[in-house]
C-alpha cells in the first residue's frame, strides 16, 4: 500500500562506556547525533531538503543535551534550516517512540520522509542530571504524586530487585543471562553482524572508534558471581527487609554513550526515489504499568500488540527486549512463553549498552539486520520505560 511506512536504513554509533575516559566521552552529544544523521543521507544519496521532520529521543535534556538537541544536531549535520526537528522523552523508549511517531505520521499522510533518531551521552550528561540529582530542593514529583504514593517510588534497580523477588529469579539465573548476552554479542561482532548498522566515530584524540566498547567477550559466570549488589542500602533494606539483593553491575546494562537514526518514508516515496525498503512497520502499542514495578510494562505491551496485529508470539521470528536489567527479558520470556532462542539473538543492552535516548532506534537496526540475516518475516521490539510504561513495535521484513 502506498501509505505503508517503510524502513530504508538504520545506523548507529558504536556503544561507548558512559564514563570519563570512555571511547566516546570526548565527543559532544550533538556531534554524535549529527554523525549518524549525516551518514543516513550519504549512504542513501538523499537530498536533506526532502526530509519533512526529524524526531529524536533523549532522556537527560539538560546541559549539552538541552535546547532541542535534535534540531541542533540536524543543523550540525548540514541539513538546510528549512528542516524541523523535535526532541521527545519517553524515558528509555524515547527513540522507539520517535520511530512510532515518525511511522504513524507517514501512515496518516502527514509525512513523506522522516528520520527517527536518538542520542545519550551518559559520560557528559550523567544519569539523574535532569532530576537535579543530589539537590533536595529539586523534586520531580510534586505533592499530589507523593500523596498517591506515600511510601515513595524507587529507582529502576530497586524495581528490578522487586521483580526478582516476585518471580523468584535467582542470582545464578541473572548472571547466566548476562553472560549469554556478552557471548552472543561477541560472536555477532566476530562474524561482522553489526557492520551494516555501525558508523565509525572520530574520538577527541583523533582515534577512530569502530566497534562496541561495552562488549566483554571474556565474561564468565565466575567473574559475574564476584560482583556485589549495586542497589542495596541500609535505608532500602529497612523498607524492603525481605529482599535478597541480586542486581549487580554485571547483570545490568552499563552506562553508555551513543546515537542512532532510522530513515523512514512512505512506500510510494521510496519507489519514486528508487530506494529499496527493507521492512515496513506492521503494528504499534504503548502501555502504562505500575510505576513501582516500572520494568514490567513490556508484558502488557507485548500482549496488546500481538492482539492488535492478529499474531501469536510463535509467528514472531526474532524479539528484541531491552536488557535494562537481566530481570526484564527473563520475566518477559516467562510470562509471554516466548522461545528464548529468538530472544536478543545478537546479545542485548547488557553487552551492547543502553544509551538511553538512542536505544530504541539502536534495537530497531539490530532487529532489522537479524531478520535479514535469518530470513525471518516478523520482528518484535519492546522496551521498558521509567515511570511505568513500555513501547512495543512489530516490523515486517520486505
Amino acid at each position: 500500500m502506498s501509505n505503508d511506512a517503510v524502513i530504508i536504513d538504520v545506523v548507529r554509533t558504536p556503544s561507548g562506556r558512559g564514563k570519563p575516559g570512555g571511547a566516546l566521552s570526548g565527543v559532544h552529544p550533538v556531534d554524535l547525533l549529527a554523525g549518524v544523521l549525516g551518514e543516513l543521507l550519504s549512504r542513501n544519496d538523499l537530498d536533506p531538503a526532502l526530509v519533512d521532520d526529524v524526531i529524536g529521543g533523549c532522556v537527560s535534556q539538560v546541559g549539552e543535551q538541552a535546547n532541542n538537541v535534535t534540531r541542533t544536531a540536524l543543523l550540525s549535520a548540514g541539513f538546510p534550516d528549512s528542516v524541523p526537528g523535535t526532541t521527545i522523552d519517553r524515558q528509555c523508549g524515547s527513540s522507539q517512540q520517535a520511530a512510532s511517531f515518525a511511522a504513524q505520521g507517514v501512515i496518516a499522510g502527514a509525512y513523506d520522509i522522516v528520520i527517527a533518531c536518538g542520542v545519550e551521552s551518559m559520560s557528559r550528561v550523567p544519569l539523574g542530571t535532569s532530576l537535579g540529582a543530589g539537590d533536595a530542593r529539586q523534586d520531580p514529583f510534586g505533592s499530589l504524586m507523593h500523596e498517591r504514593y506515600p511510601e515513595g517510588l524507587v529507582n529502576q534497580g530497586v524495581s528490578a530487585e522487586l521483580i526478582n523477588a516476585r518471580w523468584d529469579i535467582g542470582r545464578d539465573e541473572l548472571d547466566a543471562f548476562a553472560a549469554r548476552s556478552h557471548a552472543l554479542a561477541a560472536a555477532a561482532a566476530a562474524r561482522g553482524d553489526f557492520a551494516r548498522e555501525l558508523v565509525s566515530v572520530t574520538a577527541s584524540d583523533g582515534t577512530i572508534v569502530a566497534a562496541d566498547e561495552t562488549i566483554r567477550a571474556g565474561t564468565t559466570l565466575e567473574s559475574l558471581a564476584g560482583l556485589k549488589p549495586a542497589f542495596h542500602s541500609e535505608r532500602l533494606a529497612e523498607r524492603f527487609p525481605d529482599l535478597e539483593w541480586r542486581i549487580t553491575a554485571g547483570n545490568s546494562s552499563p552506562l553508555t554513550d551513543g546515537a542512532s537514526a532510522a530513515l523512514i518514508m512512505s512506500a510510494e516515496k521510496a519507489a519514486a526515489l528508487g530506494l529499496t525498503p527493507r521492512a515496513r512497520f506492521h503494528s504499534f502499542a504503548v502501555t502504562g504499568s505500575d510505576p513501582l514495578l516500572m520494568l514490567t510494562g513490556v508484558i502488557p505491551a507485548t500482549r496488546r500488540i500481538l492482539d492488535r496485529a492478529g499474531l501469536s508470539i510463535d509467528d514472531i521470528d526474532a524479539y528484541e527486549v531491552n536488557e535494562a536489567f537481566a530481570s526484564v527479558p527473563l520475566v518477559w520470556q516467562r510470562e509471554i512463553g516466548a522461545d528464548i532462542a529468538k530472544l536478543n539473538p545478537r546479545g542485548g543492552a547488557i553487552a551492547l549498552g543502553h544509551a538511553l535516548g538512542s536505544s530504541g532506534t539502536r534495537l530497531l537496526g539490530t532487529l532489522l539486520n537479524e531478520l535479514e540475516s535469518s530470513g525471518g518475516r516478523y520482528g518484535l521490539q519492546t522496551m521498558c520505560e521509567g515511570g511505568g510504561m513500555a513501547n512495543a513495535t512489530i516490523i515486517e521484513r520486505l
